[in-house]
């Protein structure tokens, strides 16, 4: 999708040049036809499966971008409140997003909840128990997962390792099992996973 013709960079069939004489620079070019091969590509490998591809929203929130994934039926993960509204904006599609994050407000979960999202991954106990109250308050029975912190060395930068014990992020195994029985025990939670994520 970017290509050099003689001595000129092009995205697809746009000259570069062009597009910074017209907006100036810095600017941000991306390619359509980039995105949906590299969508596609990843959304061909896993048709076998019951697998639902959903792109993490903190990547790169542009509207245009969003809107794009929205008409090739990705889903989305987003980790706050601002990225929500972003995904609903772009796309009408709560039932493909996610909401995980850390430090979520009970204003965000309200936003999640009432956009009737299709999961919400909760990273603590004490969450557990805002998101349960929140839920009451809506009267609504919420789907979430619980991430788990799995301990283990993805073998990449450490800047952005979020899988090992010295993380901050998730929870151990065995503070899972009990966050996993508190919410069976609280009547507007709905078990439907376990979230993981290493970095």
């Amino acid at each position: 999708s970017f290509k050099i013709l003689n001595s000129k960079l092009f995205c697809e069939s746009v000259e570069i040049d062009k597009l910074a004489s017209k907006f100036g620079t810095p600017v941000f070019v991306y390619s359509e036809r980039a995105i949906c091969e590299a969508f596609l590509k990843i959304r061909n490998a896993v048709e076998k499966w019951p697998v639902e591809i959903c792109y993490a929203v903190k990547a790169n929130p542009t509207l245009g971008i969003l809107k794009l994934l929205g008409k090739l039926d990705s889903g989305f993960d987003v980790v706050s409140g601002g990225e929500l509204s972003r995904v609903l904006k772009a796309v009408k599609k709560p039932n493909k997003i996610v909401f995980s994050g850390v430090g979520k407000s009970e204003k965000e979960l309200e936003l999640a909840i009432r956009s009737n999202v299709f999961c919400i991954n909760v990273e603590s106990i004490s969450e557990l128990y805002t998101l349960n109250k929140v839920s009451k308050k809506n009267d609504v029975l919420t789907p979430i997962s619980i991430r788990i912190n799995p301990d283990i060395d993805p073998k990449t930068h450490p800047y952005i390792s979020t899988g090992l014990k010295d993380n901050k992020f998730g929870l151990s195994l065995e503070q899972a099992r009990e966050a996993y029985k508190i919410a069976a025990q609280l009547s507007n939670l709905n078990i439907i996973g376990i979230d993981c994520h290493i970095g």
